[in-house]
Parts: C-alpha cells; structure tokens; sequence
C-alpha cells in the first residue's frame, strides 16, 4: 500500500494526527498497528504529546453541537449517549470541561467504548482531582485505548 492511501486509511486512527500513521509507514513494520503506533506516540516529545491530546474534541462540546466532529468522534459520543445528555448533564459535561481545560490545559478524554453518560460522568469527577503530571499520562492511555478500539472498528468495516 502507498503512503497517501495509508494515510487516508489510518490517519485518524489518533485524532487530527495522521503523523503517527505517517511514521508507522515510514518504519516499513505493519505487521501489528497498534503497539507500532503507541511506540511512535510514546517515542514523541512532550509537546508533540500535548498536540496530540490537544487534537481531541471535548465532550459534548461545541463540535459536536455543530457537527464539527470527526466520524469517528461522532461515533464513539453517540455510542455512549452523549447526543441524548438531560440538560442537566449537558451543562455538567460543559462546567466540567472548562474546568478540566483550565486546569490541565487539554480536553478530558476517555475511551468511550462500552461506557454510558453516568460511568463517563463519574471518571470526568474522579480525574479532574488529578495532578497535572498523573493527569497527563491517564490521557494518554486513554488515547491509546481509543486508538485500539479505531483500529478493531477499522477492522471489522
């Protein structure tokens, strides 16, 4: 397969990052994606690090209010019914991600796959106690949980 068909292909894979897919296939290894693609992103600076945390949509946020969102983002929110918040989650999910941004200076995120409202609720409670440091490598496997589940979707179509 050429770079630019997989690029196309797994360039989302890591969101709004197709520089891991671009790396993996500069390696010439493809025999397993998943831990070639943790490897490239944990191998990576901090600050490519924090731009790929950056890359991710907050939940509930304005992208995906306004169709922003990636397709595969907007599968995994609609998926753990975050298109169908009460109003009274929705503007918890929006105190709670100013608040985690502030704090931490990057969207909360989580591998949404098999939770529902409340379980993402509850870890967005639970993380936002977090140190900054304890914080910024829970995100990061977090990113690589969701890049896993892509990769088995990606997969399965």
């Amino acid at each position: 397969m050429d770079r630019e068909k997989f690029i196309d292909i797994y360039g989302g894979i890591y969101e709004h990052s197709p520089w891991v897919a671009a790396k993996v296939w500069q390696s010439g290894d493809r025999a397993d994606l998943a831990p070639l693609m943790k490897a490239v992103v944990e191998a990576s600076g901090r600050e490519e690090k924090l731009a790929l945390l950056r890359a991710h949509p907050t939940l509930a946020g304005r992208a995906a209010t306004s169709g922003e969102l990636s397709r595969e983002s907007a599968k995994e929110q609609r998926g753990a019914g975050l298109d169908q918040c009460s109003p009274e989650e929705f503007q918890e999910l929006q105190d709670l991600n100013a608040a985690y941004s502030k704090k931490f200076g990057f969207p909360f995120i989580i591998a949404v796959g098999g939770l529902n409202r409340s379980d993402i609720l509850r870890n967005f409670r639970m993380r936002i106690k977090n140190t900054a440091e304890n914080e910024f490598t829970t995100a990061l496997k977090e990113v690589h949980k969701i890049a896993k589940l892509r990769l088995a979707a990606l997969s399965k179509e």
